[in-house]
């Protein structure tokens, strides 16, 4: 647990809970949102190949996982450590340019 502190800069075990807690409800409600949106245009599992199925699954998760964790970080008071960790995962994801254009806001 050390490292991860270290890492993240995090400064106590109720913000590494916190944020451990973030990341488990974003998760799960971004994989609770995907289905609903696949069915509505009538993608399911025994309507489309199974390898097809879940490769569109994980493609709708991703964008509704971004923003619900920031959304979940700023509820739960994390916001910084949960923008910075979007920001470094869009940049991973050669995304960079939506979180400079958010950050644009921020500097007027």
């Amino acid at each position: 647990m050390g490292n991860f502190k270290e890492r993240w800069n995090i400064t106590s075990n109720w913000q590494m809970l916190i944020i451990f807690v973030v990341f488990a409800l974003t998760g799960s409600t971004s994989a609770l949102i995907a289905k609903p949106i696949l069915a509505f245009f009538g993608i399911t599992k025994e309507t489309i190949s199974v390898w097809l199925y879940f490769p569109l699954y994980i493609i709708i998760i991703l964008p509704f996982y971004q923003v619900l964790l920031v959304t979940f970080g700023f509820i739960f008071g994390q916001f910084n450590f949960f923008w910075a960790f979007e920001k470094k995962m869009l940049r991973s994801m050669k995304l960079g340019f939506i979180a400079d254009y958010f950050d644009s806001f921020s500097k007027k």
